[in-house]
């Protein structure tokens, strides 16, 4: 595995690539998640780069961003066993450059406004920015993201639409520890309390699908939801029920052929976030 840390030679490097180049961003502190992503690629037949930048201007929350774990060595080693290509480490001055303007307009409409959007004002521009940079920079084939960040994936989507950026995103399905919690690099820090808890948001998740199908309202599911998250000892900012593609309220089985259950809730001092598709008319991961 080749290790960048300039622009320039990474560039250098993926001219001479003949096959199609699949990129994985990520702010390091990996796990089985990220990892999933990189073979998700490999079998797709793409040479992998997989970038590492824990990008400041995403985190309203300064002490949010002092807190975030760095690992880049061991980071580095668990992306050999998935065989990776190319591991991009660019310093903050390499993807933000003095002297040049990389600051892109968007208008994603309601897409960064609603759920993450409410609490975390400034994050999907900063997200969305630092994206659209890497893209610049690797200017992939395909773009792999996991399905956790799912109001993510969303603004992702319709940042390629409004640039007509040519990559193809492929959204991965969220990796799940043993007991449903889906995966995340903040996990180290709950609890051993917390951690008991907090697989009762996938089995939330889970329990909103059957009841939708069921019939309930959308409405009385998010009601019941938040109890439940609250009874177990979490702290729940949101739970939503919203279409897929628009991520507006959705309120029955049958306002919408592609339907997502999405909530955020603080397990102690750590903030977790977890979704699931209760229905999709897609029928593969490319979005």
């Amino acid at each position: 595995m080749f290790i960048f840390k300039k622009v320039s030679d990474l560039q250098r490097w993926l001219q001479r690539q003949n096959s199609p180049v699949g990129f994985v961003p990520t702010m390091g502190a990996l796990h089985e998640g990220h990892l999933e992503l990189v073979r998700m690629a490999k079998s797709d037949g793409c040479v992998v780069v997989t970038s590492i930048f824990v990008n400041p201007t995403q985190f309203n929350n300064p002490k949010d961003l002092e807190k975030y774990p760095r690992t880049p060595e061991k980071d580095a080693a668990l992306l050999l066993t998935a065989q990776c290509d190319a591991l991009f480490l660019p310093s903050v001055d390499e993807v933000y450059p003095t002297g040049q303007d990389v600051s892109v307009n968007f208008d994603f409409k309601q897409l960064d406004k609603v759920m993450e959007g409410e609490f975390r004002p400034g994050h999907f521009k900063g997200m969305a920015t630092v994206v659209h940079r890497l893209l610049d920079i690797v200017r992939p084939h395909q773009l792999y993201m996991g399905q956790k960040d799912y109001q993510q994936l969303c603004i992702v989507r319709d940042m390629i639409r409004q640039h007509n950026i040519p990559t193809q995103l492929v959204m991965c399905p969220t990796i799940r520890e043993t007991d449903g919690l889906a995966m995340s690099s903040r996990n180290v820090r709950l609890s051993p309390e917390m951690r008991t808890a907090a697989p009762v948001i996938y089995s939330t998740l889970k329990w909103a699908e059957t009841a939708l199908k069921n019939g309930e309202s959308a409405s009385n599911i998010a009601i019941t939801a938040i109890q439940k998250l609250t009874t177990a000892g979490l702290q729940p900012e949101y739970f939503e029920v919203v279409d897929g593609v628009t991520l507006l309220p959705v309120e029955n089985w049958s306002t919408s052929n592609f339907i997502v259950a999405c909530t955020a809730a603080f397990a102690g001092d750590v903030r977790l976030i977890d979704n699931v598709v209760l229905r999709s008319n897609q029928s593969r991961n490319t979005l």
